[in-house]
């Protein structure tokens, strides 16, 4: 099977590295891909967002299947484009339709659907422009801090946590007069739900599912949680608090009607549903869906599945994931986000990266990286490097990817060193 790859951070690589060891594939392509995605398949140069182009080049190399990376191309609809067209739809997408990626696309729809469907979440309430003052009165009935997020996707940065009535209320115009772009026409405002984050994913052909691995991970750039949100900083997986009690109530009352409330609207789902929970006093309550598989989450609980990815995505497209289960390694895994000094604001690029071929023990899954002529790697984004290992405890596991980031080498490198440590 020929298999096509959409995107160029961790996930991607992550996703291509697991994807290669399948006894299914026959090529693999990743678009764009990175210095780290060579090592697996081919890079293409082609714009994701371009559907015309990533179809042409689908149809030229007879590719079978397309899984789909990040979420802006599944929002804008790049399911429905190729099922619309009787020449690309026989390429299997790994990835929702335009209406299951709204569960990511807009906070709006996704908690409305959970509304609908009885699914825990937070009290909360949208507004636009003109319903301000709304806004104003919802937040009065609320106590500090109080929670405003962007309606659409913002990168990861579109949720702001305030600590005063005064900062939530100019935050809230600077947000509806633009601030997040689009992203921020409206804005949902939600009541603070106190516990501890966790990240679910389950794989779904829309009626059946297998759990993947839970993992935590690490938004804030600043040890101790501190600082601007980012896309994130690390992750580790198992979850110590995700014992079997807590995981049969995330299974009971967010996954399957979940699953059921998209049977119900008739919405199709095929490929990763991603849970963003906070775990209340020993109870789940979604604080977000995402379509996709996380980033850095993808790095910790990938490589604890055992089963062949390939074979799993096969029975999503065949509706036939009844079959299987998920066959997950007991150890654990951690990763380190390794970023660029200033991210996530400014920051440079074009840093040569030094000491990879010393790294032992770890995997290192390039995110915004790229190979310059002379062979050497080159940094290319904000989150550069995501190192990944195995251990038999937590512990053993953050050790080995902390000695291996301190050798990765490049000017004006930066990571938590307090990843994993508050669970």
């Amino acid at each position: 099977m020929k298999v096509l790859i959409l995107g160029s951070g961790g996930r991607e690589h992550t996703l291509a590295w697991k994807i290669a060891q399948s006894k299914l594939l026959d090529e693999l392509f990743i678009a764009p891909g990175n210095a780290g995605t060579l090592a697996h398949g081919k890079n293409i140069s082609l714009d994701i967002s371009d559907f015309a182009a990533v179809g042409r080049f689908a149809l030229e190399e007879k590719i079978k299947m397309i899984v789909v990376g990040p979420e802006a191309p599944l929002v804008a609809g790049i399911y429905d484009y190729f099922r619309s067209d009787r020449r690309l739809r026989k390429i299997s997408i790994i990835g929702p339709s335009q209406k299951g990626a709204m569960l990511e696309g807009s906070k709006d729809f996704a908690n409305e659907f959970m509304s609908r469907n009885n699914i825990p979440t937070a009290r909360f309430l949208t507004v636009t422009k003109e319903t301000y003052q709304d806004g104003v009165t919802f937040l009065k009935s609320m106590e500090p801090p109080y929670v405003l997020k962007a309606d659409g996707l913002a990168a990861g940065k579109g949720v702001l946590i305030l600590n005063t009535l005064e900062e939530a209320k100019t935050e809230l115009a600077a947000m509806l007069e633009g601030k997040f772009g689009k992203a921020s026409e409206k804005v949902v405002i939600e009541e603070f739900l106190a516990g501890i984050e966790l990240s679910v994913f389950v794989l779904t052909d829309g009626h059946n599912y297998v759990i993947f691995p839970e993992a935590k991970d690490y938004k804030r750039v600043g040890e101790g949680d501190t600082g601007l949100n980012t896309g994130g900083m690390g992750a580790v997986s198992p979850v110590s608090f995700a014992d079997n009690l807590f995981m049969k109530k995330v299974e009971e009352h967010v996954i399957k009607p979940t699953i059921r409330g998209l049977e119900q609207e008739k919405i199709i789902y095929r490929g990763f549903l991603y849970f963003g929970l906070m775990n209340v006093i020993g109870n789940p309550y979604v604080i977000e869906y995402n379509v996709r598989m996380g980033d850095p989450e993808a790095e910790v609980v990938l490589p604890r599945v055992n089963n062949d990815l390939l074979e799993l995505f096969t029975a999503v497209v065949r509706k036939k994931l009844k079959k299987y289960k998920a066959d997950i390694n007991p150890q654990a895994v951690c990763t380190v986000v390794m970023a660029a000094g200033g991210y996530p604001g400014d920051y440079e690029k074009g840093k040569e990266i030094r000491n990879l071929d010393r790294v032992t023990n770890s995997i290192v899954f390039h995110a915004g990286t790229k190979l310059y002529e002379d062979g050497k790697v080159l940094t290319n984004g904000g989150r550069v490097l995501a190192v990944s290992s195995y251990g038999d405890t937590k512990n053993s596991a953050l050790a080995r990817t902390y000695r291996n980031a301190d050798l990765i080498d490049f000017e004006k490198k930066y990571y938590r060193r307090d990843i994993g440590y508050d669970i």
